[in-house]
């Protein structure tokens, strides 16, 4: 990490969330307090259910928790209406989920240009930054095909093309490698850390593999409703 580069970008205080199930509450985890650091690579890890894909969607403005607030910079991101929330995630985030979400009457230069255009975007100059981006990912030859032709692993190097199209400062990707194989896994996961490197992002990890997260800067660890840090060398291989 660059010695500019120690700010804080992200500060969750005291986060809840409680979800009704029938005539009970179920506290999925609570009392969530800490930092995400400009330009660092931070995984959070975690058995199934513990509530890691919930705490992305709050961090990404996606979810409201049910006490608490995550501020960037002095703008609490729970308290946004709807649209500045929006706002907020076009302007500052890239999303890459487990599924790809590649609309598939578009090509893949299509898919990536999509977010440029909602923007208001000139076609003529999202297209051209949807060729840079899909050139960035190793598919400059693929623009031209449709999601259904393309394999599992080049439908997820597209969606990440089309995540960061709009340069965003946050990469938040949970569990982008949950669906390939251990090869395609290996070839997504160093992309997704050359391009966190090369773009100075900072970037939030949902993830299983702990081969990956122990090649992270940073590791949260969820369970039983809290979360610690964790050593990424200390994590089992």
């Amino acid at each position: 990490m660059h010695p500019k580069e120690v700010a804080e970008i992200l500060r969750v205080e005291r986060l809840m969330k409680v979800f009704r199930s029938g005539s009970t509450d179920l506290v999925l985890f609570e009392n969530l307090s800490f930092r995400v650091m400009t330009g660092e690579m931070l995984a959070i890890v975690g058995e199934s259910g513990a509530g890691k894909s919930t705490l992305l969607h709050i961090l990404g403005a996606l979810d409201r928790p049910s006490e608490g607030n995550v501020y960037c910079g002095l703008m609490p991101l729970c308290s946004l209406s709807d649209d500045a929330a929006a706002d907020f995630r076009n302007r500052e985030i890239g999303f890459v989920w487990q599924f790809h979400y590649l609309l598939p009457e578009f090509t893949a230069a299509e898919n990536v240009a999509m977010p440029l255009l909602v923007r208001g975007q000139e076609p003529g100059e999202a297209e051209q930054q949807a060729a840079l981006w899909l050139r960035e990912v190793g598919l400059s030859d693929r623009g031209h095909h449709r999601s259904g032709e393309l394999s599992g692993g080049e439908q997820q190097r597209v969606a990440l093309a089309r995540a960061l199209v709009t340069r965003p400062r946050l990469l938040m990707a949970d569990e982008p490698t949950g669906d390939l194989d251990n090869r395609t896994a290996e070839l997504v996961f160093t992309l997704i850390a050359r391009l966190h490197r090369d773009y100075r992002l900072t970037s939030l990890l949902v993830t299983h593999n702990l081969d990956f997260a122990r090649r992270c800067d940073r590791v949260l660890r969820m369970h039983q409703g809290q979360v610690e840090e964790v050593e990424p060398q200390s994590l089992p291989a």
